[in-house]
């Protein structure tokens, strides 16, 4: 069995609890399935699709009802409609029509995709609890006073309830992406649509939440910035990859004095070898012809 996760908690004017308090194990006991989230988010957006999209067919539109011009003699296309797709004003091929997007899930693998993205909130410390909340009427600057004192401010927000309270739901329901709803009734989009999930203490047991270790409240993280996701909004080193670390400079080497070269002696003139060849003898003359 795995331990219990903690959170930080809340009084219900907003100030923080020195001590966090343990979650119940039914459903949080974990387990994050991500194939269920995918499921369960795809679901929620296929239903909300009206499948009310339209376009006229050739035979919708208005006229057309004779031959342009004849089959033949004319030199030109031959052509039956002025209401064909090929025709400016004419009818549209293979476009969409009124259809049915709704898709169904099972009930347990509901079940389970809504506990996951409870899980999923709570392991990324992004759940936290409060004390019931009571209004005596509907007060917007007191509950924006409420989420700036928890450090929310600025931050999508779901607010979930033990049961259906007017006056907090007419409090923040003029505050940008703010939500308040019932905790039984928020479904698997709604949990992850929101940055900071913040549930009534009742909504989560009638008998209170276990307390925890001691918890140090930082402040509330930083919207993201322009930059990208992540992005801190402070400057970043850079770091060199791996690989390509610049070396460390070398004081350069004194260079060494040359040595003047060594004259190189003079080459002998190749004297010519004697020929130990005697010199051929006199041609004898030759005997004159009578």
């Amino acid at each position: 069995m795995s331990a219990a996760i903690e959170v930080t908690a809340f009084q219900a004017d907003g100030t923080p609890r020195p001590r966090a308090v343990k979650l119940p194990a039914d459903p949080f006991d974990g387990r994050v399935h991500e194939p269920a989230l995918h499921q369960a988010v795809k679901v929620f957006m296929a239903n909300q699709r009206q499948g009310t999209a339209a376009t006229k067919t050739r035979g919708l539109v208005s006229g057309g009802n004779q031959k342009p011009w004849r089959q033949k003699g004319t030199g030109r296309a031959r052509q039956g409609s002025i209401r064909a797709p090929n025709w400016p004003g004419g009818g549209t091929a293979f476009g969409p029509q009124p259809r049915e997007y709704r898709l169904d899930m099972p009930v347990k693998l509901r079940r389970l995709a809504r506990s996951s993205a409870l899980n999923a909130r709570a392991r990324e410390r992004s759940l936290t609890v409060i004390a019931p909340l009571a209004f005596e009427e509907p007060k917007t600057k007191r509950m924006v006073a409420l989420l700036g004192k928890m450090g929310l401010e600025g931050h999508k927000v779901l607010l979930l309830t033990s049961e259906l309270k007017p006056n907090v739901l007419l409090s923040a329901r003029n505050i940008p992406d703010v939500a308040v709803m019932r905790y039984q009734d928020a479904s698997t989009y709604d949990i992850l649509k929101a940055d900071t999930v913040v549930v009534e203490e009742s909504a989560l047991g009638t008998d209170g939440l276990e307390t925890g270790s001691e918890v140090t409240h930082a402040p509330a993280p930083k919207k993201r910035g322009a930059g990208g996701r992540g992005d801190t909004g402070g400057t970043v080193e850079a770091t060199p990859a791996p690989g390509k670390r610049k070396a460390a400079k070398r004081p350069a080497a004194k260079a060494a004095p040359k040595k003047p070269a060594a004259k190189k002696p003079a080459a002998k003139k190749a004297s010519k070898p004697a020929t130990a060849a005697a010199k051929k003898p006199a041609r004898k003359p030759g005997r004159k012809k009578d």
